[in-house]
């Protein structure tokens, strides 16, 4: 295989092909569309190791897999998968490699829904009087809250990991934002427990109630934009 140095791996940065390397393996991906100007994503660009880079992707290296290996690179140094990461943990990952990216973005969906459907049940039941709708808000409740906590360990595990707990200003608004979600969540849930007539009786509680209960969806929307803008980045023109 052709052998390839980090001074002859930049000329394929896109006029004589898009290559990339990880772990010492060179691909051609000129066959990707997402690779089809020498960027992907506004974030990565071709031409260079995408070694430590490849940690804060929402995929593995399967994705360059996909891909022919056209040659090697030589660095002379020695790569680790995860120097920062303890050996048990980064066995764990080799072990279970979707334990590394997935959990958080799989049970952060969890609160989201919950807590985004809550206050659009209790609308229903307002309009229809339906019972189910009242319960169905309160089991959002609970179910949004009892999986706040899950979301956010594996967050602070994916900061940790992916992005070596590197200061972010989107990772300290979504730490705000969860504290002030789990604290409010908490809040209407245990109110609504305790008094089941709540939304049956009108008056100043049951508007402060529905008043806390649709702030729950901005919360929400801010940690769905601010996570997003970590894997997705937006770059202005």
């Amino acid at each position: 295989m052709e052998k390839f140095d980090k001074a002859t791996l930049v000329d394929y940065d896109g006029a004589k092909g898009v290559y990339v390397a990880y772990k010492g393996r060179v691909y051609d991906v000129s066959g990707s569309k997402l690779w089809k100007t020498g960027e992907h994503m506004k974030r990565h660009h071709a031409g260079t190791d995408l070694t430590s880079e490849l940690a804060g992707a929402p995929h593995g290296p399967e994705m360059l897999e996909r891909f022919p290996q056209v040659g090697v690179l030589e660095t002379g140094e020695k790569t680790e998968a995860e120097p920062h990461l303890p050996a048990w943990l980064a066995w764990l990952f080799q072990r279970w490699p979707m334990l590394e990216r997935h959990p958080h973005p799989m049970l952060v969906h969890f609160p989201i829904a919950f807590l985004s459907a809550a206050p659009m049940f209790a609308l229903l039941f307002l309009l229809t009087g339906w019972p189910g709708f009242d319960v169905t808000t309160l089991c959002c409740l609970g179910g949004g809250v009892l999986m706040i906590p899950f979301a956010v360990a594996t967050g602070f595990l994916t900061w940790w990991v992916n992005y070596m707990a590197q200061p972010m200003l989107a990772v300290r608004i979504k730490i705000g934002a969860s504290g002030c979600l789990f604290v409010l969540g908490c809040a209407v849930f245990f109110w609504r427990l305790a008094a089941p007539d709540l939304l049956l009786t009108p008056g100043t509680a049951r508007t402060l109630y529905l008043l806390l209960l649709c702030s729950l969806i901005p919360l929400v929307a801010t940690l769905g934009w601010f996570g997003a803008s970590i894997t997705f980045p937006v770059q202005k023109d």
